[in-house]
This record gives C-alpha cells, sequence and structure tokens, in this order.
C-alpha cells in the first residue's frame, strides 16, 4: 500500500499526499480494505488553512515513527472537512457528544461500518502514539466491547437528529425576545457575545440589522453598531488589505487566528453593507469597499469563481505576514511617519502579538496621509512570504459571494463587482450543476476547472439559489430566476424533511452512518436556514414555495429560542418573513426608472423584494416571463414603480417622492 491522495482535488489532502503515513480517500475501497484486513480505521479531519492541523501532520504524520504505527494497524482516511461536510458533520456530533468538545484535526476511530467508537482532536506525537497503541490493543482484545459501543453511539447519534424540542413560532414576539436574549451576552464595553475566543457574528449582525429595519429597535442596532466598529478598527480586520480572520483570540478583537475564510468575508461585506444602508457610516462603505477589493484581487481564480480561504502560517509561522514592530514601520514609511503610523495602528516596542510584533488596529480616525501611507506597507508586505491559498472553489460560500458582490455592487455603483458576481454564476452552473433528467444537482467543490467527486449538500442548493436570486434582482436578469428556482426544485425533492428542517445529505446520494439535519448556524448558515432564506425570496418573488419556507424557518427557531446565538441565518429569514413579502416592481428603461430603482435599493425593509423590467407588462431585460412583471406597464408612457404585498399592488408611482412615502 501507499499514500493516495496525488490525485485529489483538495489542497488539504495535497498537503498530506507526501506523508509516510497511507492515506486514501473517504470511499467504500477504504473501508472494504479495513473489513479484509480486520482492522480499525484512523479518520482525519482537517482543512487547509487549519494552524493545528499543520502542527500534527509535522509532528505526527511526516513521522516515520508514527506512520509505521497506523499503516500497520489501521487503514487511514483523510478528509478535507470543507469538501465533505457532511462527513466532518457526522463525526464531529460524535466528538463533542464523546468529548465535550470540538475541533480541528478531529481524529477518529471508526468499525469498518463506520460506527465511531473514540474521537478526539489534536494529539502531540506521544500522546498520539500511545492512542495507537491503546486503540490497537483494545481492537485486538476487547473487540465485542468496542463495536457495541460503536453501534450504541451510532444509535445516540440517529436519535439525536429528532427536533427534540419542537418547533417554534417565528412571529414578531419570539424576535424581540432573541434581541433580549443576544443583549443579555453582548459585550457592552468590546462588542460581541461572550468573551474569548470572539467569533465574527456575521449572521446575528444580518439579524439585528434587519430587526432594526422592521421595528426601529434601538438596542438593536446599538448591538450591531457595536460590534461592527470593534471588529472594523481591531486586529481582526486587515487594515492594510481588508478581509476579516476567521476570529479573534482575545475578547477584545487585539490578535486574529490569522486564516481568512471565503464564507466569512462574504458574509460580513453583506452585514455591513447593510449597516452603511441603515446608518450612512463611512467606516461601513469603507470596509464593504475594502473587502469586495480584498476578495477580487486575493481570492479570485482564473475560472472566475472564489478561493476557500488562506492560510493562518506563512513558512510555518503564524501571522508573520500580517505584524509589524515600530522598526519595521519606520523602515518603509520613515522615522517621523512611522512612529505617528504607529501610534495610530497600535504598533508598540512591547507588541500585542509574538517576539514583540503587534497586529495592525485602527485606533482613531487615519489622518490625510494613511492611503499613501497604507499603500506603502501593503506593497511592503507583499514582499513578505505569503500565506498558502486554498484554490479550492466550493459551490455554498461561491453563492454566498455572488449574494454579497451583486448587492453591494448595484448599491454602491460598483459595476466590476456586480460583474465578478455574474462570472461567478456563469462558471458555477458550467462546472458545478449537471442538469439532467432527475433535475439539477451541483457537485460541491472544483480545483482548478475540475469538480471534485462530492456530491452538494443542502447549503449548497440554498446559499447558491440565494446567491442567484440577489444577481437577479441586482440585473433583471430572469435567467437566474429560472436556474434558482431549479435548485429549490431539487432541494425540495432530495432534502427535505417531514418537520420542515432540510437534511445536509441527498436522499439518493451516499448514506453514512447518520444522515445529519442541521438546525444550528454556526460559521456560516446550516442548510435548513440556507434553504429558509432562498425560499423565502424566491416566494416573494414567484408566489411559489412560501408555505416550505416558512416551515423551515419554524424548525430552526427551535434553535433560537434556546441560543440565538447559533440561529442568526433563521433569525434573519424570520423577519423578512414577518415583513414580507414586500414586492416592488419597476419598469422602465431610462434615467428615471434607474431613480426607483435606486430608491428601492436603499430601503432596508427585511422583507423586500425588486424585479425590473422594460415595461411591456411581462418581461425582464432579458425576455424572460417574471410573475412580478405580468400586467405591470409603464404609466403615460412613463416609468414606474409598482409596491405590492402579496401581488396585490397598490396603484403605480411615479416619482421619487411617491416612492419614497409608499416604501416608508
Amino acid at each position: 500500500m501507499a499514500n493516495r491522495l496525488t490525485a485529489s482535488t483538495s489542497p488539504y489532502l495535497l498537503q498530506h499526499a507526501d506523508n509516510p503515513v497511507h492515506w486514501q480517500e473517504w470511499g467504500p475501497e477504504a473501508f472494504a480494505e479495513a473489513r479484509r484486513r480486520d482492522v480499525p480505521i484512523l479518520l482525519s479531519v482537517g482543512y487547509a488553512a487549519c494552524h493545528w492541523c499543520h502542527v500534527m501532520a509535522h509532528e505526527s504524520f511526516e513521522d516515520e515513527q508514527v506512520a509505521a504505527a497506523i499503516n500497520a494497524g489501521f487503514v487511514a482516511i483523510k478528509v478535507d472537512r470543507e469538501e465533505r461536510p457532511d462527513v466532518d458533520a457526522v463525526y464531529m456530533q460524535a466528538t463533542t457528544a464523546m468529548t465535550g468538545q470540538g475541533g480541528w484535526p478531529m481524529t477518529c476511530f471508526l468499525t469498518a461500518e463506520g460506527d465511531p467508537f473514540f474521537c478526539g482532536t489534536y494529539y502531540p506525537k506521544p500522546q498520539f502514539l500511545q492512542l495507537l497503541a491503546a486503540i490497537e490493543r483494545v481492537w485486538t482484545t476487547e473487540r465485542d466491547e468496542v463495536t457495541g459501543s460503536a453501534e450504541r453511539i451510532t444509535a445516540r447519534l440517529r436519535s439525536a437528529q429528532q427536533l427534540r424540542t419542537g418547533p417554534a413560532a417565528a412571529d414578531p414576539a419570539a424576535l424581540a425576545g432573541a434581541v433580549d436574549t443576544l443583549a443579555e451576552g453582548f459585550d457592552t464595553r468590546r462588542g460581541g457575545f461572550g468573551d474569548a475566543p470572539k467569533f465574527p457574528p456575521s449572521m446575528v449582525l444580518e439579524f439585528l440589522l434587519r430587526h432594526h429595519g422592521r421595528t426601529g429597535s434601538p438596542a438593536a442596532l446599538e448591538m450591531a453598531e457595536r460590534t461592527c466598529t470593534a471588529m472594523a478598527t481591531g486586529g481582526i480586520y486587515d487594515q492594510l488589505g481588508g478581509g476579516f480572520a476567521r476570529y479573534s483570540v482575545d475578547g477584545g478583537w487585539v490578535v486574529p487566528h490569522f486564516e481568512k475564510m471565503l464564507y466569512d468575508n462574504a458574509l460580513l461585506l453583506r452585514a455591513y453593507l447593510h449597516w452603511y444602508r441603515t446608518s450612512g457610516s463611512e467606516l461601513a462603505r469603507r470596509v464593504v469597499t475594502e473587502t469586495a477589493k480584498f476578495l477580487l484581487r486575493d481570492l479570485r481564480t482564473s475560472e472566475g469563481g472564489f478561493a476557500s480561504s488562506l492560510d493562518a502560517d506563512a513558512d510555518g509561522v503564524e501571522g508573520s505576514t500580517y505584524v509589524w514592530t515600530p522598526g519595521q514601520l519606520a523602515e518603509v514609511l520613515g522615522p517621523e511617519a512611522g512612529a505617528r503610523a504607529a501610534e495610530l495602528l497600535g504598533v508598540t516596542e512591547a507588541g500585542t502579538f509574538e517576539a514583540g510584533a503587534s497586529t495592525l488596529r485602527m485606533l482613531s480616525e487615519p489622518p490625510q496621509e494613511w492611503p499613501g501611507w497604507r499603500s506603502a506597507l501593503l506593497a511592503a508586505r507583499g514582499a513578505r512570504v505569503q500565506p498558502e491559498l486554498d484554490d479550492k472553489v466550493v459551490t455554498s460560500w461561491n453563492g454566498l459571494t455572488i449574494a454579497a458582490l451583486a448587492e453591494a455592487g448595484v448599491l454602491l455603483g460598483e459595476l466590476e463587482w456586480v460583474a465578478a458576481a455574474r462570472r461567478c454564476a456563469e462558471f458555477l452552473w458550467a462546472e458545478h450543476a449537471d442538469d439532467g433528467a432527475a433535475g439539477v444537482r451541483l457537485r460541491r467543490s472544483s480545483r482548478r476547472g475540475r469538480a471534485g467527486g462530492a456530491a452538494g449538500v443542502a447549503d449548497d442548493y440554498g446559499n447558491l439559489a440565494g446567491g442567484l436570486l440577489a444577481l437577479h434582482q441586482a440585473t433583471g436578469e430572469g435567467l437566474w430566476l429560472d436556474r434558482a428556482g431549479a435548485l429549490l426544485g431539487t432541494a425540495l425533492e432530495q432534502f427535505a424533511s417531514s418537520d420542515g428542517a432540510f437534511f445536509d445529505t441527498a436522499a439518493d446520494g451516499e448514506q453514512l452512518v447518520v444522515r445529519v439535519r442541521g438546525t444550528s448556524d454556526n460559521a456560516e448558515p446550516c442548510g435548513t436556514s440556507a434553504l429558509a432564506e432562498a425560499l423565502l425570496t424566491y416566494s416573494a418573488l414567484t408566489g411559489e414555495h412560501r408555505d416550505a419556507a416558512d416551515a423551515a424557518i419554524t424548525a430552526g427557531m427551535a434553535v433560537a429560542r434556546i441560543d440565538p446565538r447559533f440561529a442568526g441565518w433563521t433569525l434573519a429569514a424570520a423577519e423578512a418573513s414577518v415583513t414580507g413579502p414586500l414586492q416592488v416592481a419597476v419598469v422602465g428603461t431610462d434615467e428615471a426608472a434607474e431613480t426607483l430603482v435606486r430608491i428601492v435599493r436603499e430601503s432596508a425593509s427585511p422583507g423586500l423584494v425588486l424585479a425590473t423590467g422594460p415595461g411591456d407588462g411581462t418581461l425582464t431585460g432579458d425576455g424572460a416571463a417574471h410573475p412580478l412583471l405580468a400586467d405591470r406597464p409603464l404609466v403615460g408612457g412613463a416609468s414606474a414603480a409598482y409596491v405590492c404585498r402579496g401581488f396585490v399592488c397598490d396603484l403605480p408611482v411615479t416619482s421619487a417622492e411617491a416612492l419614497r412615502a409608499e416604501l416608508a
């Protein structure tokens, strides 16, 4: 046997392709080998930007002694959690059930049937060698006890998929209650929720801004603004290059875990855009602009998709690309400007990070010289060793990015961003989607134009559909509405459960030991909330699937009732459900129509959708039929806006003032 990862489309797996461990990818061949050899499976799960995954790789998986122990007593399977979130979800549930916590790298031992019997996370080499020996011993001497325990663990995991608390209403009282609960855990001094480590609450911010848009709640707006300000001026935000790191290791947003993830930046770009739309904050607009430029500059692939992440490490040293000393600032900017920049950016002689270096923060309003300083420092930083790029293109995260760029592009007048969103959508449809007899089916990921073997999961369908619906509203092109509808049709057929939630995997797909159903949002929307949001938007635009949308929201509200921090996307969808559908059809192609469209896009109503067309009453700009535009003609030859609720429309208006009054 030998290492069999060289043909993988996952950069994470390719990082392990030269290990002396005889790794192979997840698949029936590995399980068949475990049965034939009568040995347990070592399952190691991680991702390319994971710092501790690198540490364990260097300590153990590159070590001949450890590799010999693994190869002799186990079948070794390596999984990229981003390529196989379904596999990761099953065994992360087992890990947290056994240990009370989870994380990556995740280390699990399974029977040849896939049942887990021991799980953990990172192990240093001495402890890992001891663990391997202990597992091999109990497998040999206590087999019946091991397999019985594994079967019981799997049975409990299956049982845990039931919504034990029952669904919860998504009504105004419940949404107000979620704001109150969030306020109890809010860090009033430093922003965010809880203490260290502190993660950017992107989906909760979206909910709070939507709640303020519907109710005018000062508490919701204050929590959103304080958190957005603290993050944007803290070390978690890249003050030179734009974009956010994964999380802050401290409670004050000073020192980040330096990896940059596509999903974080797509979600946060949209949240800051909505903060700007609500408040007119120049800080919010700057963050939106810099983050969009970061995505286009550093994560866009040659095919038009967006790469998954930038590593936390550069040449094996965490954060080395991003941190500075006062002397380094002076070397680039000169002694006087360097000293002023150090004061502005919180760079001290003692340092805020390691070895006397500091992360960069924005401790006061930037001076007039800041753009020049920023440009010079960014150029100097570019000469340093750069973090590795995980250039895998994930369908779900690209869907989030399409939505963010399309919406930001039209609101801020950045047509390049809209064009990038369109190109990404075209690439995904060409390379990740297969429109066959069984409906449109998605692949989870691709790399350098070659699709991976993993099938799309529920959030791939929900987030890509949501992105296409945002692109449709940004461009007026009916093609994207049609394609979103096709994705949602497949999702309802293949992923829906009887109580409104959605399973992560398709009914006719690979059957894992547990069919996980996600109703909790963590770093990104779960399958249920992603599909709830997309179904709700689609129903507002077409009149279809409203019942499915509300059922999914109701299922997700069971989590929101317990801890709204883990139901931000469900709560955001619930705000839109309670408010909408508020539908606006703008007909016309002249400057007056553009003014009406701009007013609609500036509205903060969470349930609003927009349809635009030339005014022949039935067609979008590219000639596709659209329910909201049917029988919506020009008014006396002039462009007009129709404000509708549930497809029941008020009289059309032709002036900007009248439209603002209608939307107010």
